[in-house]
């Protein structure tokens, strides 16, 4: 049985003060005590794992003004203060054993955007690409780029002074900062910019904070500034941070934000920024260019260079391969064609152009056409371009991908974030490459590298398995090796993606300038409160080694092998955070869009599980294999005084269980995600070896047997649909926890069987077809929710079929068992997934395909029946639309409709996500039969199977649909117009819109048979 669990360490007293003063002064945000809250604060993208005493989530300025104020009494100076935004930082930027200011949740909002004067005032905690869209109807954009772009905010820009791919032409975060409003220690809240003249004047005669700062830099530019100019390098990413060499811009103008972009948040919190914005380039183009190797693609770079290219990309082999298994490879597979002889592409570089117009750009790529074509070499084996917005930001999505699919290699090896941002001047780039490889190589190490090839860094991972105490010492080996490099070609250890964890290395690469640096540092928190132990510290502090915070690797080290394999598809999340996108019109997590908690995330969840199996193996306990039933009633009584007891309140495994009920299982995180976190799959083992300490709620049991009620209820469908409709019903079951019964009237079979529209299929009826019979038959893999609430579907697809001239079979229906999956029956599940693959086994070895009507039922059988039965003889059954689109494109002389409007095309998550392809065999499908549909990006429409029939969860549903569903939905222009594949998603349009969607089979049922 499993233990309750409250391992959670006591908090520091100092903090557990300083959060009751905040409450009892009026904080208006969250404090998160709780151990979830703790945890998902506790790692970022590095490799570092510190748990912080608490999370506070300030609800606006004021707020993060309050913090401050506090923490500066005398009794709270040794209160520890660090800022995080989106947690992509890939040092442990956002770390800290002390209490986490998460700007991210709340302060999100866009204040100003001025068209004229190009620029746009934020709050911190702004993402990125949100900005960007809120931009681009005004022709706009934030120029800095950054792999991170759907998840990182602004605020947290500011702070590592971000940039990536085009930052030669584009430059960095702080060549974009106008102004920066900041929480300094203590309170005071300063808004700085350039400044020069009486404005200076004024800020160095302050005597407050303010003008003890301005004083101090103002010095230390008068006293320090050959030193600075010997010191500082002379690179596109040059050190950022307390930068020196830029206390006075260009202009002359004294610029505190040079300070502050990159300080990390050991200066102050940032609250807001006002920053420049550019004309979007309007067309676009991407040189593609392969090579026999990745040294030949380095060294082909700086030529590639000399064609005025907006940005140079250097992907290696290790990264191609991985696309070519992710998601995105159909997209862009097109642009990498076969080479001579078959010869593999180990290197590509990625060269882009801009314009203002398609004149402009096409007479760059002539002129580049004519460069390629004359300047033939064995170093290339050949090129092509992209053109056109979509074409070019496929490409770039493949390669802002390159971060989690290096995560995502196979085995415990997994590349790592170190030594991975470091840059040297471009023209000494692949020697220095060479000498890192060789570096590597020593130690036996696998690795992938890509990055910005124009600014010469170059994003190196090694692949080490953290959880093997003998290749952790390999972290500073390998770092201390890498830094000689840079040093001795000129270069820095950290070019992109701050120092944080690595600032031991400070002073060596700052020399005389460090101590000014500690003097800035003791100016701003003389109390060493803000993000203490990196990038400075005040004197007599010290800086935080690379090897003296936890790995993530300790922790996993503890969880047993058996069960670390057993739980693979959760615990290999090496904390990217693709699944914090916060666009609402994509599909990925639905439910982190809606909530904003990072608890209600694929990387949250994961780390919840990472947390409860290590806990329940510090008792001994391995949760894998399987539990009876006897075990499960045997322990019922114990399992009612658990779920009632008071004292079971404290268990870490509610915390867990919170985070697990919020999860839709629509499966787009193990589509999008790059490493593949599988939050279903594992949510599934989770629900099952918890309610062996808890007893379930009567309504699991209830939509588990829907399955199994519905063909009984249609015997009887009057009284049943009285039941689940009537005012008494809908009390029923509202006190069960379920709202808005989905049922319909049900259909019945026989009719369509004595109009020989359709004929049940049995092993001997398929064996006596011929060959040709085969050809144009398929059996229909019926589910009981098509066929018992929305029988219409189904009956259409029968009627569309014979008029094709393909002859219809029926499987014998049973229960697929995913409810039972979705709820963590397994068990039970297993069962019913044997049972349904004998009985479909000997149709499928008829030669007849198998198809599926619903996407979610239909790729159980490829997804939950594989993994839990043989994989090698799990049955393989169609989505409707990939057998038809094939189907057709045999045929000739298809019939075509007599319509004209256009369609559009609402897929179902699971679908979108598992077949990325669908809604091009939608597509194909309708034209072949003479009739237009384009499908529409949306995100999840919220009620995922039951999961919107819940009544805790219909709220939850309501938002999500609100967040892209309901706008396409309720369009007039469309409303008419709109096909939808999922049933769950047909009954939220219902229950939401008062809209009735079609299945797109029968709209080509009505257009072609009337």
């Amino acid at each position: 049985m499993i233990p309750r669990l409250d391992n959670q360490p006591a908090m520091l007293s100092i903090h557990q003060a300083f959060l009751t003063e905040l409450a009892i002064h009026g904080f208006e945000g969250e404090i998160g005590q709780q151990q979830s809250d703790r945890l998902i604060a506790a790692t970022d993208n590095s490799i570092y794992q510190r748990m912080p005493d608490a999370v506070v989530f300030p609800k606006h300025a004021q707020d993060v003004q309050l913090i401050a104020k506090i923490a500066a009494q005398s009794r709270f100076q040794s209160v520890v203060l660090a800022p995080r935004g989106g947690g992509t930082g890939t040092n442990g930027q956002s770390l800290t054993s002390g209490i986490v200011v998460d700007l991210s949740k709340h302060l999100n909002q866009i204040l100003e955007i001025n068209v004229e004067e190009r620029w746009a005032r934020v709050q911190s905690g702004v993402v990125k690409d949100q900005l960007n869209a809120a931009l681009a109807p005004h022709g706009l954009f934030f120029a800095p780029e950054l792999s991170t772009s759907n998840r990182a905010t602004i605020g947290g820009m500011v702070n590592t002074d971000a940039s990536g791919q085009g930052s030669c032409m584009y430059g960095k975060t702080r060549d974009h900062v106008l102004s920066l409003k900041t929480v300094l220690p203590g309170g005071l809240v300063y808004e700085s910019e350039p400044i020069e003249g009486a404005e200076l004047d004024a800020a160095l005669d302050r005597e407050d904070k303010v003008g003890e700062i301005h004083r101090l830099l103002d010095h230390i530019q008068d006293t320090y500034a050959d030193e600075i100019e010997a010191t500082f390098p002379k690179l596109n990413r040059c050190l950022t941070g307390y930068d020196l060499a830029h206390i006075y811009d260009e202009h002359g103008r004294f610029d505190l934000n040079a300070i502050l972009c990159g300080s990390e948040g050991t200066l102050g919190m940032i609250v807001e920024a006002k920053i420049n914005v550019l004309p979007i380039p309007t067309c676009s183009a991407i040189l593609s260019v392969r090579y026999p190797d990745f040294d030949s693609a380095l060294r082909d770079a700086p030529v590639l260079m000399k064609l005025n290219a907006a940005s140079i990309e250097t992907v290696d082999s290790l990264v191609l391969q991985l696309a070519q298994k992710d998601i995105i490879w159909h997209a862009v597979a097109e642009y990498f064609p076969a080479n001579p002889n078959n010869e593999p592409t180990l290197g590509i570089n990625l060269v882009e152009f801009v314009a203002m117009n398609e004149t402009d750009l096409e007479k760059q790529l002539a002129e580049i056409t004519a460069f390629m074509e004359r300047d033939q070499t064995d170093k290339r084996f050949g090129y092509t371009i992209a053109r056109g917005q979509k074409a070019v930001n496929q490409l770039w999505t493949m390669r802002k991908k390159s971060v989690g699919l290096l995560g995502g290699a196979a085995g415990d090896r997994r590349p790592l974030p170190f030594v991975e941002d470091t840059a040297v001047p471009p023209e000494n780039l692949a020697d220095y490459i060479a000498e890192f490889r060789a570096l590597l190589d020593s130690h036996g190490l696998r690795y992938g590298m890509f990055g910005h090839a124009d600014a010469g860094v170059l994003h190196v991972r090694p692949a080490l398995d953290m959880k093997d105490t003998n290749q952790e010492p390999l972290i500073r080996t390998i770092t201390e090796g890498v830094a000689a490099l840079t040093k001795k070609y000129n270069g820095l250890l950290w070019g992109e993606h701050g120092k944080g964890l690595r600032s031991e290395y400070a002073p060596a690469f700052f020399g005389k300038l460090y101590p000014v640096l500690q003097q800035i540092k003791q100016t701003f928190d003389p109390f060493n409160q803000y993000n203490p132990g990196k990038i400075a510290t005040i004197p007599g502090a010290t800086l935080t080694a690379v090897d003296a915070v936890p790995l993530r690797g300790h922790f996993d080290r503890q969880i047993p092998i058996v069960v670390r394999q057993a739980y693979d598809e959760g615990l290999h999340c090496n904390g990217n955070g693709a699944c914090y996108n916060y666009d609402q019109d994509d599909y990925m997590c639905p439910s982190w869009k809606v909530t904003r908690d990072r608890r209600h995330s694929p990387k949250g969840r994961a780390s919840l599980l990472r947390e409860w199996l290590r806990q329940l193996a510090q008792k001994g306990i391995q949760p894998v294999g399987k539990i009876s039933q006897l075990s499960q009633l045997a322990s019922l009584p114990k399992k009612l005084w658990f779920t009632i007891s008071n004292t079971e309140k404290a268990d870490f495994s509610h915390e867990v269980k919170s985070a697990m009920d919020g999860c839709l299982a629509c499966k787009s995180c193990a589509g999008q995600c790059p490493i593949k976190v599988d939050v279903p799959s594992f949510r599934s083992k989770f629900l099952y070896y918890y309610h062996q300490r808890y007893l379930r709620p009567a309504k699991d049991y209830l939509v588990a047997s829907m399955e199994f009620i519905a063909p009984i209820a249609a015997k009887l469908p009057a009284a049943y649909n009285l039941l689940t409709q009537s005012a008494i019903g809908s009390y029923l079951l509202e006190k069960l926890g379920l709202v808005h019964s989905p049922a319909l009237k049900p259909l019945a079979i026989e009719p369509m069987l004595k109009q020989s529209l359709v004929q049940l299929a049995t092993p001997a009826k398929l064996a006596a077809l011929s060959d040709a019979q085969k050809a144009n038959s398929v059996i229909i893999v019926q589910d009981v929710f098509t066929r018992y609430f929305e029988p219409k579907v189904l009956q259409d697809l029968i009627l569309l079929l014979n008029h094709l001239g393909i002859t219809p079979w029926l499987a014998p229906l049973l229960p697929n068992g995913k409810p039972l999956h979705v709820h963590g029956f397994l068990g039970w599940f297993e069962k019913v997934a044997k049972k349904n693959q004998q009985n479909l086994a000997p149709l499928a070895t008829s030669g007849v395909p198998l198809v599926g009507v619903d996407p979610s039922m239909t790729l159980t059988y490829r997804g939950e029946y594989a993994k839990t039965l043989d994989a090698e003889q799990a049955i393989q059954v169609m989505l409707v639309q990939e057998w038809l689109n094939a189907w057709l494109k045999k045929q000739t002389n298809l019939p075509q409709a007599k319509v004209s409007a256009t369609h559009w095309l609402l897929s179902h998550c699971s679908e979108k996500t598992s077949q990325p392809q669908s809604h091009l065999q939608w597509q194909s499908i309708y034209e072949q039969l003479g009739v237009t549909l384009k499908p529409l990006q949306t995100g999840c429409c919220g009620m995922a199977g039951t999961f919107g029939h819940e009544a805790k969860h219909r709220e939850t549903s309501q938002a999500i649909y609100a967040q892209s569903w309901k706008k396409v939905v309720e369009d007039e222009a469309k409303r008419d117009h709109l096909v939808a594949t999922g049933y769950s998603c047909r009954c939220q349009a219902k229950l939401e819109s008062q809209t009735e969607l079609p299945h797109p089979v029968s709209v080509l049922k009505t257009a072609l048979v009337g």
